[in-house]
C-alpha cells in the first residue's frame, strides 16, 4: 500500500499495528471506540480495519491518492471506525477523554482506546488531557504509548530528554503498565482486567519493527520504499 503510493510513515505504522491487530480483533466490543493520536500511523489502522473487513482491497488501493478516504492521516468523516481526524499531534488523548466522559454521562458501558507516540508527550496538551482524565476518574479510558524512542527530527531523548516515559508517569495516580509492545500475549494481559483508574500502558517498541534496515532509523519515519526496498522487506517478512 505505501509502496504503490510512494508515501513513507512506514516505521511508526509497523511499532504500532501489533497493538492494533489485537485491539480490534479481540477487545472493542460495539460501542467502543479507538483514536489513532498519532495519525502518521494511519496506515497501520487501515490495514487493521481491512483485516477485519470494514476496508476493502479496492479502498487500500486508493490510499493517499487524490479524493480518497483513505488520506495520509485519519479522514475527518466516511469511515465509520474512525470518529476524528487526527495527526495534529497532542489532540487525540484529549478528544479521548472527552469522548470517554461523555459514555460516563449517557450511562454507557462503552470503552475508549487511544494510540499515543511518545514524541507527542512532548507537548502541553497532552498532560492537560492527563491532568483531565485523572481528575474525572475516567477508568473506561485507555491510553498506549507508543513508546518506540524516536520521532520527526530524532531519538525522543536527544529532542526533549523525557526518555523513558514511564519514569515521569509513575507519580500520576493512574494504572501504569510497561510491557513489550510486539508480543501478543502482554497485550492480551495488558487489557484483561478492569481497573478503577485510567489505564495508561507503556509499549515498548521498535519503530520499523519486522523489517532489518529499516529498524530504530529515524529516517523511516520519513521514507518511500524504492522497488528493491520493497522487494527486500516482502522477503524479510516472508521468510519470518
Amino acid at each position: 500500500m505505501h509502496f504503490d503510493s510512494g508515501v513513507g510513515h512506514i516505521g511508526g505504522n509497523l511499532s504500532a499495528l501489533d497493538v492494533l491487530l489485537i485491539v480490534f480483533h479481540e477487545y472493542l466490543g460495539f460501542e467502543d471506540k479507538f483514536i489513532l493520536s498519532k495519525g502518521h500511523a494511519a496506515g497501520a489502522l487501515y490495514t487493521t480495519l481491512w483485516s477485519i473487513g470494514r476496508i476493502s482491497d479496492a479502498d487500500l488501493r486508493l490510499f493517499h491518492r487524490d479524493n480518497t478516504l483513505l488520506a495520509g492521516h485519519p479522514p475527518a468523516k466516511g469511515i465509520a471506525d474512525i470518529p476524528f481526524a487526527t495527526g495534529s499531534l497532542g489532540h487525540g488523548f484529549s478528544l479521548a477523554a472527552g469522548t470517554a466522559l461523555a459514555f460516563r454521562l449517557k450511562h454507557s458501558s462503552a470503552r475508549v482506546i487511544c494510540l499515543t507516540s511518545d514524541g507527542e508527550w512532548q507537548e502541553g496538551s497532552t498532560w492537560e488531557a492527563l491532568i483531565f482524565a485523572i481528575h474525572q476518574r475516567l477508568s473506561n479510558l485507555t491510553v498506549f504509548i507508543d513508546h518506540n524512542n524516536l520521532q520527526g527530527f530524532g531519538s525522543t531523548s536527544d529532542v526533549a530528554s523525557m526518555s523513558p516515559l514511564w519514569d515521569r508517569l509513575r507519580g500520576f495516580d493512574v494504572e501504569l503498565l510497561v510491557i513489550d509492545g510486539h508480543d501478543p500475549d502482554a497485550i492480551r494481559d495488558s487489557l484483561a482486567h478492569d481497573t478503577q483508574q485510567l489505564r495508561v500502558i507503556v509499549l515498548r517498541t521498535i519503530k520499523g519493527r519486522g523489517v532489518s534496515f529499516m529498524e530504530n532509523r529515524m529516517e523511516w519515519h520519513y521514507l518511500p520504499l524504492s522497488e528493491d526496498q520493497f522487494q527486500r522487506a516482502v522477503a524479510e517478512i516472508d521468510a519470518s
